[in-house]
Protein backbone atom coordinates (compact mmCIF):
# COMPACT_ATOMS: atom_id res chain seq x y z
CA UNK A 1 0.00 0.00 0.00
CA UNK A 2 1.08 3.53 -0.65
CA UNK A 3 0.78 6.29 1.91
CA UNK A 4 -2.58 7.43 0.52
CA UNK A 5 -5.86 5.77 -0.48
CA UNK A 6 -6.92 5.41 -4.11
CA UNK A 7 -7.80 8.84 -5.52
CA UNK A 8 -10.66 8.99 -5.98
CA UNK A 9 -11.76 5.74 -4.37
CA UNK A 10 -14.54 3.67 -5.95
CA UNK A 11 -16.17 2.44 -2.74
CA UNK A 12 -15.90 4.10 0.66
CA UNK A 13 -17.37 3.71 4.10
CA UNK A 14 -18.33 6.86 5.98
CA UNK A 15 -18.45 6.62 9.78
CA UNK A 16 -20.77 9.15 11.39
CA UNK A 17 -20.84 9.54 15.16
CA UNK A 18 -24.12 10.03 16.97
CA UNK A 19 -22.91 13.51 17.90
CA UNK A 20 -22.99 14.41 14.20
CA UNK A 21 -26.79 14.10 14.31
CA UNK A 22 -27.35 16.44 17.23
CA UNK A 23 -25.68 19.52 15.74
CA UNK A 24 -25.38 22.20 18.41
CA UNK A 25 -27.80 20.39 20.72
CA UNK A 26 -26.50 18.28 23.56
CA UNK A 27 -28.69 15.29 22.70
CA UNK A 28 -31.22 14.20 20.12
CA UNK A 29 -31.50 14.72 16.37
CA UNK A 30 -31.29 18.14 14.74
CA UNK A 31 -33.20 17.95 11.43
CA UNK A 32 -31.27 20.85 9.88
CA UNK A 33 -27.93 19.20 10.65
CA UNK A 34 -29.08 15.85 9.26
CA UNK A 35 -30.37 17.60 6.13
CA UNK A 36 -26.97 19.28 5.61
CA UNK A 37 -25.15 15.98 6.00
CA UNK A 38 -27.57 14.32 3.60
CA UNK A 39 -27.04 17.05 1.01
CA UNK A 40 -23.27 16.57 1.16
CA UNK A 41 -23.68 12.80 0.88
CA UNK A 42 -25.80 13.36 -2.24
CA UNK A 43 -23.05 15.51 -3.74
CA UNK A 44 -20.51 12.79 -2.97
CA UNK A 45 -22.63 10.06 -4.54
CA UNK A 46 -23.09 12.24 -7.62
CA UNK A 47 -19.36 11.84 -8.32
CA UNK A 48 -19.91 8.12 -8.90
CA UNK A 49 -18.51 6.77 -5.66
CA UNK A 50 -20.26 3.84 -3.99
CA UNK A 51 -21.03 4.92 -0.44
CA UNK A 52 -21.82 2.91 2.68
CA UNK A 53 -22.40 4.51 6.07
CA UNK A 54 -22.11 3.35 9.67
CA UNK A 55 -23.75 5.51 12.31
CA UNK A 56 -23.25 5.80 16.04
CA UNK A 57 -25.92 6.42 18.65
CA UNK A 58 -24.29 8.57 21.31
CA UNK A 59 -26.70 11.45 20.74
CA UNK A 60 -29.48 9.21 22.06
CA UNK A 61 -27.82 6.64 24.30
CA UNK A 62 -24.33 5.97 25.64
CA UNK A 63 -23.95 2.40 26.76
CA UNK A 64 -20.65 2.91 28.56
CA UNK A 65 -22.13 5.69 30.69
CA UNK A 66 -25.18 3.60 31.56
CA UNK A 67 -22.91 0.68 32.47
CA UNK A 68 -20.83 2.97 34.68
CA UNK A 69 -23.99 3.76 36.61
CA UNK A 70 -24.62 0.09 37.28
CA UNK A 71 -26.60 -1.10 34.27
CA UNK A 72 -25.63 -4.48 32.87
CA UNK A 73 -23.06 -3.71 30.15
CA UNK A 74 -24.48 -6.06 27.54
CA UNK A 75 -27.98 -4.67 28.05
CA UNK A 76 -26.66 -1.10 27.86
CA UNK A 77 -24.86 -1.89 24.62
CA UNK A 78 -27.95 -3.44 23.05
CA UNK A 79 -29.87 -0.27 23.89
CA UNK A 80 -27.11 1.66 22.13
CA UNK A 81 -27.54 -0.51 19.04
CA UNK A 82 -31.22 0.45 18.91
CA UNK A 83 -30.21 4.11 19.15
CA UNK A 84 -28.11 3.68 16.00
CA UNK A 85 -31.17 2.36 14.19
CA UNK A 86 -33.09 5.53 15.09
CA UNK A 87 -30.29 7.65 13.63
CA UNK A 88 -30.10 5.44 10.55
CA UNK A 89 -33.81 5.87 9.83
CA UNK A 90 -33.51 9.64 10.28
CA UNK A 91 -30.61 9.74 7.81
CA UNK A 92 -32.41 7.45 5.39
CA UNK A 93 -35.42 9.75 5.38
CA UNK A 94 -33.25 12.82 4.77
CA UNK A 95 -31.43 11.11 1.89
CA UNK A 96 -34.59 9.84 0.24
CA UNK A 97 -36.19 13.28 0.40
CA UNK A 98 -33.26 14.35 -1.78
CA UNK A 99 -34.02 11.61 -4.28
CA UNK A 100 -31.36 9.05 -3.31
CA UNK A 101 -32.07 5.34 -3.15
CA UNK A 102 -31.08 3.90 0.21
CA UNK A 103 -31.18 0.72 2.21
CA UNK A 104 -30.76 0.33 5.96
CA UNK A 105 -29.31 -2.98 7.08
CA UNK A 106 -29.20 -3.93 10.74
CA UNK A 107 -26.92 -6.31 12.58
CA UNK A 108 -29.84 -7.28 14.84
CA UNK A 109 -33.07 -8.13 13.06
CA UNK A 110 -35.79 -5.48 12.80
CA UNK A 111 -37.49 -6.67 9.64
CA UNK A 112 -40.36 -4.21 9.88
CA UNK A 113 -38.04 -1.22 9.49
CA UNK A 114 -34.85 -2.49 7.86
CA UNK A 115 -33.16 -5.38 6.08
CA UNK A 116 -30.97 -7.79 8.04
CA UNK A 117 -27.31 -7.42 7.19
CA UNK A 118 -26.45 -9.70 4.28
CA UNK A 119 -23.03 -9.05 2.83
CA UNK A 120 -23.76 -9.99 -0.78
CA UNK A 121 -27.00 -8.01 -0.77
CA UNK A 122 -25.21 -4.96 0.62
CA UNK A 123 -22.60 -5.14 -2.13
CA UNK A 124 -25.30 -5.49 -4.77
CA UNK A 125 -27.09 -2.40 -3.43
CA UNK A 126 -23.84 -0.45 -3.70
CA UNK A 127 -23.25 -1.66 -7.26
CA UNK A 128 -26.72 -0.36 -8.14
CA UNK A 129 -25.85 3.08 -6.77
CA UNK A 130 -27.81 2.84 -3.55
CA UNK A 131 -26.50 4.29 -0.29
CA UNK A 132 -26.32 1.52 2.29
CA UNK A 133 -26.62 2.47 5.97
CA UNK A 134 -25.38 -0.14 8.43
CA UNK A 135 -27.10 0.05 11.82
CA UNK A 136 -26.84 -1.74 15.17
CA UNK A 137 -23.06 -1.87 15.23
CA UNK A 138 -21.63 -5.38 14.98
CA UNK A 139 -24.74 -6.85 16.61
CA UNK A 140 -22.66 -7.77 19.64
CA UNK A 141 -22.11 -5.95 22.94
CA UNK A 142 -18.64 -4.78 23.99
CA UNK A 143 -17.79 -3.58 20.46
CA UNK A 144 -17.97 0.04 19.32
CA UNK A 145 -19.54 1.36 16.15
CA UNK A 146 -15.99 2.30 15.06
CA UNK A 147 -15.13 -1.39 15.09
CA UNK A 148 -18.38 -2.08 13.24
CA UNK A 149 -17.35 0.47 10.62
CA UNK A 150 -14.02 -1.24 9.98
CA UNK A 151 -15.65 -4.68 9.97
CA UNK A 152 -18.28 -3.66 7.42
CA UNK A 153 -15.71 -1.81 5.32
CA UNK A 154 -13.62 -4.97 5.04
CA UNK A 155 -16.69 -7.07 4.31
CA UNK A 156 -17.86 -4.89 1.42
CA UNK A 157 -14.39 -4.27 0.00
CA UNK A 158 -14.26 -0.54 0.72
CA UNK A 159 -10.98 1.13 -0.17
CA UNK A 160 -10.98 3.65 2.67
CA UNK A 161 -12.82 4.56 5.87
CA UNK A 162 -13.86 8.18 6.31
CA UNK A 163 -14.08 8.90 10.02
CA UNK A 164 -16.08 12.08 10.59
CA UNK A 165 -15.22 14.01 13.78
CA UNK A 166 -15.57 17.51 15.21
CA UNK A 167 -11.86 18.31 14.83
CA UNK A 168 -9.69 18.69 11.71
CA UNK A 169 -7.92 15.37 12.23
CA UNK A 170 -5.48 13.75 14.67
CA UNK A 171 -3.38 16.13 16.76
CA UNK A 172 -0.27 15.45 18.81
CA UNK A 173 -2.23 16.81 21.79
CA UNK A 174 -5.86 17.60 22.57
CA UNK A 175 -6.57 20.76 20.53
CA UNK A 176 -9.40 21.70 22.88
CA UNK A 177 -6.91 21.86 25.76
CA UNK A 178 -3.69 22.90 24.01
CA UNK A 179 -4.09 25.77 21.51
CA UNK A 180 -0.63 25.01 20.09
CA UNK A 181 -1.48 21.36 19.34
CA UNK A 182 -0.14 20.26 15.95
CA UNK A 183 -2.24 18.53 13.29
CA UNK A 184 -0.68 15.30 12.04
CA UNK A 185 -1.58 14.86 8.38
CA UNK A 186 -0.14 11.32 8.19
CA UNK A 187 0.08 8.75 10.93
CA UNK A 188 0.96 5.05 10.95
CA UNK A 189 -1.37 2.54 12.56
CA UNK A 190 1.23 1.72 15.18
CA UNK A 191 1.80 5.36 16.04
CA UNK A 192 -1.95 5.85 16.35
CA UNK A 193 -2.13 2.90 18.74
CA UNK A 194 0.87 4.04 20.76
CA UNK A 195 -0.51 7.57 21.03
CA UNK A 196 -3.86 6.26 22.17
CA UNK A 197 -5.68 8.60 19.77
CA UNK A 198 -9.27 9.17 20.83
CA UNK A 199 -10.78 9.46 17.37
CA UNK A 200 -11.05 5.68 17.00
CA UNK A 201 -10.65 2.84 19.48
CA UNK A 202 -7.71 0.44 19.47
CA UNK A 203 -9.73 -2.56 18.29
CA UNK A 204 -10.88 -0.65 15.22
CA UNK A 205 -7.39 0.61 14.41
CA UNK A 206 -5.90 -2.86 14.82
CA UNK A 207 -8.52 -4.38 12.52
CA UNK A 208 -7.77 -1.69 9.94
CA UNK A 209 -4.06 -2.41 10.23
CA UNK A 210 -4.57 -6.16 9.83
CA UNK A 211 -6.54 -5.54 6.64
CA UNK A 212 -4.38 -2.70 5.26
CA UNK A 213 -7.39 -0.39 5.23
CA UNK A 214 -6.58 3.35 5.44
CA UNK A 215 -8.60 5.71 7.63
CA UNK A 216 -9.17 9.38 6.86
CA UNK A 217 -10.05 11.43 9.95
CA UNK A 218 -11.72 14.74 9.06
CA UNK A 219 -13.92 17.51 10.41
CA UNK A 220 -17.58 17.05 9.50
CA UNK A 221 -18.60 20.46 10.85
CA UNK A 222 -16.82 22.21 7.96
CA UNK A 223 -19.23 22.54 5.00
CA UNK A 224 -18.05 20.60 1.97
CA UNK A 225 -15.71 18.27 3.84
CA UNK A 226 -17.78 15.14 3.25
CA UNK A 227 -17.61 15.73 -0.50
CA UNK A 228 -13.88 16.44 -0.32
CA UNK A 229 -13.25 13.27 1.68
CA UNK A 230 -15.39 11.10 -0.58
CA UNK A 231 -13.69 12.36 -3.74
CA UNK A 232 -10.20 11.71 -2.40
CA UNK A 233 -9.05 15.25 -1.66
CA UNK A 234 -6.13 15.74 0.69
CA UNK A 235 -8.00 16.40 3.92
CA UNK A 236 -7.62 15.72 7.64
CA UNK A 237 -5.34 12.94 8.84
CA UNK A 238 -4.48 9.76 6.98
CA UNK A 239 -3.95 6.76 9.28
CA UNK A 240 -2.37 3.90 7.40
CA UNK A 241 0.83 2.08 6.46
CA UNK A 242 3.08 5.12 6.33
CA UNK A 243 6.42 3.92 5.06
CA UNK A 244 8.55 6.73 6.41
CA UNK A 245 6.62 7.11 9.69
CA UNK A 246 7.11 10.84 9.40
CA UNK A 247 4.40 13.24 10.55
CA UNK A 248 3.69 16.28 8.42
Amino acid sequence: MTDSPPCPPKRVLLKLSGAAFSGTMQYGIDPDTVARIADEIKQGVATGVQLAIVVGGGNIWRGNEAAARGMDRATADYAGMIATVINSLALQDALERLGLETRVQTAIEMREVAEPFIRRRAIRHLEKGRVVIFAAGTGNPFFTTDTAAVLHAVEIGAQVILKATNVDGVYDRDPHVSPDARLLTRLSYLDALNMGVKVMDATAITLSMDNDLPIIVFNITVPGNIVRAVTGDNIGTLVGNIDDHQHN
